[in-house]
């Protein structure tokens, strides 16, 4: 009888002496909202760094996840139809719809060009990228303005010879490392 009660103090005080590290060192992994806030801003910081790289390599692809005309009305599309890539100093622009065929066999448009002026300007203090440049392709000429955030985010707004406005909203990758699907030149 002894050793059964023994036995069951050994095993309840070894017990309480495996769990009493596991507390204590909870208490020493968290982290205060100051430390959280710090973390987050480096890593935008290595993001900026890492897209001003993208950008200035020209070699990136923006897949558009909505598009917007110059009246406001948004809708959803197809990221793997609707991009703007540039790979060097060419350049593509494409809508297409999984509805119909269009003139580029994807539902939509597709203008591929040279890219001529090239203009960007990083924001260090907001962490925002800026970038203008003009593609000539066949079927016109096309200013572009896009504004890139440090999460990847982006927005290009593309404004040919009239007033007509179309705004590509979505997330930019590597041009390697995306999956976009391109049609036909358009004409």
């Amino acid at each position: 009888m002894k050793t059964i009660k023994y036995i069951t103090v050994i095993l309840l005080l070894s017990a309480g002496f495996l769990m009493a590290p596991a507390g204590l060192h909870a208490q020493d992994n968290r982290i205060t909202r100051q430390e959280m806030k710090k973390i987050r801003e480096a890593r935008l910081r290595a993001n900026f760094r890492i897209i001003d790289t993208l950008l200035k390599q020209k070699d990136f692809v923006l897949k558009a996840q909505y598009l917007q005309n110059r009246y406001g009305d948004r809708i959803t599309v197809t990221p793997l139809l609707n991009f703007i890539k540039v790979e060097g100093e060419t350049g593509v622009l494409q809508t297409g719809s999984t509805m119909s065929l269009g003139l580029n066999g994807v539902g939509g448009v597709t203008a591929a060009g040279r890219i001529g002026k090239w203009q960007l300007r990083p924001d260090e203090k907001r962490l925002i990228h800026t970038l203008q440049f003009s593609l000539l392709t066949n079927i016109g000429h096309y200013d572009v303005t896009m504004t890139v955030r440090p999460d990847g985010n982006s927005r290009a707004t593309i404004s040919g010879i009239g007033n007509d406005k179309l705004t590509w909203e979505g997330e930019i990758e590597v041009s390697g490392n995306s999956r976009v699907f391109k049609g036909h030149n358009t004409f």
